[in-house]
């Protein structure tokens, strides 16, 4: 079943090279029971973790059932661990965090048969602790934490029982039972291994092994052993070991066992992942409300439309406009409708109430062009336009702070002294352009601005509708060269004038709003980058703390790559976890300042989509290094860790 031929292994401590075994041979027959006795350190636990394919050999032959195993990989040797070994260990090492039944499972996950979860059961009752299946290990006294271990051992059904120093922390009463257990499983045919350093213990035992400074003094058989037949292991004999048959539903239960056994830990894991995502998510969300509130402000004066206003710049000529520039302007084939407008500052007097305002004539044209539909009420007509009627449609900051809860219509509206009738109450436009509110404003026929308020003569602006906005380009050179035409500009004077373009207006608007999301959004991904520091922090720490955990996962049959999936999809639940929990939180943030502020957002697939894809990416990156630390470490190394 298993011998040695001349194993050597020897350990490095800085300078210092201590051998540990020197040229130990030796052969185990399958079916006894074997104590390896000697003092400390005497090689004897060394010799136990080679024989279990916890540690390999320097030099020398491992051979099981004909194979040389000392050069296996530590892919092959978890698998002999996983299917033929179970490990007795003096110092228990059970999960603290997890129940006695969930301990006792633990095998059967790494070698996929979690369906036999019944077989713990079973075997938790047959180790004498039927009805404390729900108990942590701090619950249970110790020697009913060996039993425990001695079930999780069984739990696979191995073929050889590995105990190293199984009684060492127990009373002489949780001794005793214990070494029944061994001696009835020995009779059961299991090939039982045990190091000890008590003579009671090895009296029990068939054979006896005794060491010495890394060498076989004598070799004992109190009790002759009935050989088992051959051919239970070499079944394995030169098969290369399967892929793992754990399944990643498995990871992620285990994965989600760790998390909550450390709630605090991982809750300050996740809290930096929680606050990038939430920062994320709300500034993409005040981005996207920006352009919609600024698509919507502007389409609401047209995309299609042209203005057009003198330039008063240096080295430009005054240019005048009259109604021959809107009747020469309504002549082009391609524009639909022209309005003029002036407009200037005033103060508005209602009641015992005043408020600085501004006022802007315009033609009836202006309502369509312009969508100056009042809320209630209505716009102005063609004969007030040409009676210079005193009537006045205003804006809904005007109607709050002149007639507040009131009724404007039909009110006496004060406009620099002069009496206006209000007709029409516009809908709330929101924002504006500059620093001007665009609500605080008062609309007037064009004649009546211009001459019985104003005092002017002429136009300041021409609003020009193009038909088709596809023909906006075109219109724009069309009105350009018309009205340098009519007012003789030369081409050095062409700046007199200035188009405005809406379309072109809103979307450099939007580029620059694009820019500025993308630029918040970087900013508060920086965030997310500091989260996935603290995650990878927090990991490592782990990695630390769970040593021992490590350490025996690897013991009962977990491959490094178990070990690195593990941490990773631990890693990636954390950060996902804190994802979501951001994404809720950057929602109500930004639904709050939308109330509080009165700020336009739009929450968009896009901007779940990325905080979250972008969460999942952060732990895996930040995940790997820690998951790849913890899956290469040395089994019997980390079971020793302190």
């Amino acid at each position: 079943m298993f011998e040695l031929k001349n194993i050597i292994k020897e350990y490095n401590n800085g300078e210092i090279s201590f051998r540990a075994l020197n040229n130990v041979s030796l052969k185990i027959d399958a079916g006894e029971f074997v104590a390896i006795m000697g003092p400390s350190g005497s090689g004897k636990s060394t010799l136990l973790h080679i024989l279990g394919f916890l540690d390999k050999p320097d030099s020398g032959q491992y051979i099981l059932d004909g194979q040389n195993t000392s050069h296996f990989t530590d892919t092959q040797y978890a698998q002999l661990r996983k299917d033929y070994i179970g490990f007795v260990f003096q110092q228990f090492h059970l999960l603290p965090r997890i129940t006695s039944i969930q301990n006792i499972h633990l095998p059967l996950i790494y070698s996929g048969k979690k369906q036999l979860k019944r077989r713990a059961y079973e075997l938790l009752e047959q180790v004498g602790l039927k009805g404390k299946e729900t108990n942590n290990p701090n619950e249970l006294s110790g020697g009913e934490r060996q039993r425990v271990a001695i079930a999780r051992s069984l739990v696979n059904d191995p073929l050889v029982i590995m105990a190293d120093e199984p009684t060492g922390n127990l009373d002489s009463k949780s001794e005793k039972d214990i070494l029944k257990i061994l001696q009835d499983l020995n009779d059961q045919g299991k090939t039982i291994i045990v190091v000890t350093h008590e003579e009671d213990i090895g009296k029990q035992a068939k054979r006896i092994i005794r060491l010495k400074d890394g060498e076989i003094v004598s070799d004992e058989v109190q009790v002759k052993t009935k050989i088992a037949k051959k051919g239970h292991l070499s079944e394995s004999k030169g098969k290369k070991p399967t892929g793992s048959t754990i399944q990643f539903m498995d990871y992620i239960k285990q994965s989600f066992q760790m998390i909550f056994a450390n709630k605090v830990r991982s809750f300050l894991s996740m809290l930096g992942i929680v606050i990038g995502v939430c920062t994320v998510v709300a500034m993409l969300a005040l981005g996207a409300g920006a352009k919609v509130s600024i698509s919507s402000s502007l389409s609401r004066m047209g995309t299609n439309l042209l203005m057009v206003v003198p330039n008063r710049g240096q080295g430009t000529v005054p240019v005048k406009f009259t109604i021959k520039d809107v009747d020469a302007l309504k002549g082009l084939p391609m524009i639909k409708r022209v309005a003029p407008q002036v407009s200037g500052g005033v103060t508005l007097i209602a009641g015992n109430k005043n408020l600085s305002s501004y006022i802007q004539g315009s033609t009836i044209e202006s309502e369509q062009m312009r969508n100056r539909t009042p809320e209630y009420g209505r716009y102005f007509n063609q004969e007030e336009i040409q009676n210079r009627e005193k009537v006045a449609v205003i804006g809904k900051t005007v109607a709050t702070e002149l007639f507040g809860d009131n009724d404007p219509l039909n009110q006496i509206l004060k406009i620099n002294k002069i009496n206006f009738r209000i007709i029409g109450v516009l809908p709330a436009l929101g924002g504006g352009t500059g620093l001007r509110d665009q609500d605080n404003v008062v609309y007037l026929p064009l004649s009546t601005a211009m001459f019985r308020v104003l005092g002017k003569q002429y136009y300041d602006q021409l609003d020009v509708e193009v038909k088709d906005i596809k023909q906006v380009s075109d219109a724009q050179t069309a009105v350009t060269q018309l009205i340098t035409k009519m007012h003789n500009l030369t081409p050095e004077q062409k700046d007199s004038i200035r188009i405005m373009n809406m379309a072109e207006l809103q979307e450099a608007l939007m580029s620059t709003v694009k820019s500025l999301t993308f630029l918040l959004g970087f900013i508060a991904s920086l965030s997310l980058l500091v989260g996935g520091i603290g995650i990878m922090n927090i990991m490592l720490v782990s990695v630390t703390e769970r040593t021992r955990e490590i350490g025996l996962r690897k013991a009962i049959g977990a491959r490094k790559i178990d070990i690195l999936m593990q941490f990773i999809t631990e890693a990636v639940i954390m950060t996902f976890t804190g994802g979501m929990l951001g994404i809720l939180l950057g929602v109500a943030i930004a639904t709050i300042l939308s109330k509080v502020a009165a700020w336009t957002i739009v929450i968009t697939p896009s901007a779940i989509i990325i905080s979250t894809s972008f969460s999942i990416t952060i732990g895996l990156i930040f995940g790997i290094w820690p998951a790849k630390k913890a899956s290469n470490l040395n089994p019997i190394e980390a079971l020793r860790y302190e």
